[in-house]
């Protein structure tokens, strides 16, 4: 693991895991619904392919009779035992959908800072990257199973991962969009499903509660506008909007609009975030939505939003 005396979070200084050598092994577990098991065994294949052993964890493809991917006993049990297991160097998520806050009741934050691995998904799996960050290490959201095996691991975003998880720390430049907000800024870079990190506000597993040095993705699915607003306005009220340095707006997809008389969801994001004397990056490429760009969460980023494109560069 890498400790890195320039990055701290509150009071909490953070860890980023050791990234992976050829022939290490990669627990697959299922912290949320239950998988295809045909795409998990996909995903398997392109691991195997870049080099490492794939492990399913004993839970990954139980189904509990609710859709989850075993009881949340059992899951968090699958999520215990790869973070324990010395011989796991990394965790990667087959898949979202609903259930992973389950898990954290279940798994201290002093647990999850003992075992630093990277955990490598994204949607539901926000939960558990709240929770990494907020126990100290960093995490990675980006592809699972169904993603990285779509195109046999060799799309463009799966091998930013692939080299992400060798220790290339990117840096991503994006067009402009029209209603982006330029300026420079440099921060702790945290973020994810709106919904779900919104759903862990004021607990111990949130990321956001006590953090002044924050760079906020967010993204999302399925959700209406006006929802959206609130959760924005709920930021504001913690008084979470007024600490960040920047923010970057990602997909959100599967939303009715237009609602609440704006045309769509970035012109009714900007409304309210024109108002930061922020940089805010829009249509940023991550989320639910392809292409799903690799972020490495709890990381110092510089982010630069520019009347030419956006530039986000990890340092170490």
């Amino acid at each position: 693991m890498i400790l890195l005396a320039n990055v701290t979070l509150g009071q909490r200084r953070l860890t980023m895991p050791s990234f992976l050598q050829q022939g290490d092994r990669v627990a697959v577990l299922s912290p949320s619904s239950t998988p295809e098991a045909k795409m998990v065994a996909a995903g398997c294949e392109v691991l195997r392919q870049w080099g490492y052993e794939p492990v399913v964890a004993p839970h990954a493809l139980s189904d509990d009779g609710h859709g989850f991917a075993g009881t949340a006993d059992e899951r968090a049990a699958d999520l215990r035992w790869a973070l324990a297991d010395t011989t796991i160097k990394a965790i990667m998520c087959s898949r979202g959908g609903d259930g992973a806050v389950q898990v954290l009741m279940r798994t201290p934050l002093e647990e999850l800072a003992s075992h630093p691995k990277w955990i490598i998904g994204f949607s539901d799996v926000t939960a558990l990257h709240s929770a990494m960050v907020s126990a100290g290490v960093m995490s990675i959201h980006g592809s699972m199973c169904h993603a990285i095996s779509a195109q046999g691991g060799t799309d463009s975003v799966s091998v930013m991962l692939r080299q992400l998880l060798q220790g290339q720390l990117p840096t991503y430049k994006v067009a402009h969009h029209e209603l982006d907000q330029q300026g420079e800024a440099e921060g702790i870079l945290v973020g994810g499903n709106f919904s779900v990190m919104c759903g862990l506000a004021g607990s111990d597993y949130d990321f956001l509660r006590d953090a002044d040095d924050l760079i906020l993705f967010i993204e999302d699915t399925d959700e209406e506008m006006t929802k959206v607003d609130r959760m924005l306005h709920l930021l504001e009220i913690r008084g979470v909007l007024q600490r960040l340095k920047g923010v970057i707006v990602g997909h959100f997809s599967k939303y009715k609009h237009p609602e609440n008389g704006f045309a769509d969801m970035r012109e009714m994001l900007h409304h309210y975030l024109q108002h930061y004397a922020i940089p805010v990056c829009y249509a940023f490429p991550v989320g639910h939505q392809r292409p799903n760009y690799p972020l490495i969460e709890g990381c110092r980023v510089r982010l630069a939003v520019a009347a030419d494109g956006t530039r986000l560069a990890f340092v170490p």
